[in-house]
């Protein structure tokens, strides 16, 4: 239902699971395990899965360690890879035109951190007239606690809370587990 003319098919996008974003996480493990499990039903429909990297320097240098994507996922070369140094995925980068030769109009977001690229991803892509599905139990943040912020846990719970029913005219949010996201 995106307003995009002709890009009737999906992507999931992948957003800064990676080392140096995701280490000591809220939930990390679960949430990694989740974001394969949705990996793994893109692939066998023959969605396509969308990397994005954070490469902002110092801390994440592309090629460094803390740039990396976590071992346990497996980015397959063929898969396109997004660049960026902006907390929404679509901010100076090829990310657009990525999934405009895809001809894809919605997105299924799964990634880090909850309260800065993934909530800007999500923004970014309603904004630009994409349907963006965030999966609830496949992103994850680090604790802002010290810094006034709530904990985690409720970064998450509110994050889902509010896009469960985000729409704009012609396009849709919404959430869904892990096991309920489907391809069919």
């Amino acid at each position: 239902m995106s307003t995009l003319e002709n890009r009737p098919n999906h992507a999931v996008l992948v957003i800064d699971v990676q080392n140096g974003v995701v280490a000591g996480n809220h939930d990390r493990d679960a949430v990694v395990a989740n974001i394969n499990t949705v990996v793994g039903k893109a692939r066998a429909a023959g969605v396509p899965v969308v990397w994005i990297q954070d490469c902002a320097e110092p801390d994440r240098t592309a090629g460094s360690e803390a740039w990396k994507i976590v071992p346990e996922l497996d980015p397959r070369p063929e898969e396109p890879n997004v660049q960026k140094t902006w907390p929404d995925s679509f901010e100076d980068t090829d990310l657009e035109s990525v999934l405009a030769g895809l001809k894809v109009g919605s997105l299924v977001v799964t990634g880090a951190q909850t309260d800065a690229c993934v909530r800007s991803t999500l923004h970014g892509a309603i904004t630009r007239g994409y349907d963006a599905l965030l999966v609830s139990d496949a992103h994850t943040t680090e604790d802002g606690t010290s810094w006034g912020a709530p904990s985690p846990d409720l970064v998450i719970a509110h994050t889902n809370l509010y896009w469960s029913e985000h729409a704009a005219p012609g396009r849709t949010g919404g959430t869904k587990t892990a096991a309920e996201v489907s391809f069919d």
